[in-house]
This record gives structure tokens, C-alpha cells and sequence, in this order.
């Protein structure tokens, strides 16, 4: 049986937290930021939890991270 791959887009995308959830960075912060507002923009910063309908796939496209 040969080794799986790890898809390279989605590890550059997600990181593992110590407890084994997956930690994205949001969309929608790299252009007409303009109209967006201060409050918006910041919270955009942060890092979230990937959800849970999502993860099972997530994990099975990066097995070794």
C-alpha cells in the first residue's frame, strides 16, 4: 500500500491545535476593505475553529499534520 498524499493547498490553509482541532484563517480580508468596517476588519484577524461538518473531510485530505 503505498503512502498517502497530503493535500498541499489544504496544509498551507489549516493547522492543528494541541487538542487535534483544525484552525483556519477567515476569507473576505484581502481586497475593498474599504467599505468594511474597522470592527469588521478586526475581527477578521483572528483565527477560528474549522466546524465540525467540515473537519471529518479535512482530516482524511491531511493525514500527517
Amino acid at each position: 500500500m503505498p503512502k498517502m498524499k497530503t493535500n498541499r493547498s489544504a496544509a498551507k490553509r489549516f493547522k492543528v491545535t494541541g487538542t487535534g482541532k483544525l484552525k483556519r484563517n477567515k476569507a473576505y480580508k484581502r481586497h475593498i476593505l474599504t467599505k468594511k468596517s474597522p470592527k469588521t476588519k478586526r475581527n477578521l484577524r483572528q483565527a477560528v475553529v474549522t466546524d465540525s461538518t467540515n473537519e471529518k473531510v479535512m482530516k482524511k485530505i491531511l493525514p500527517y499534520i
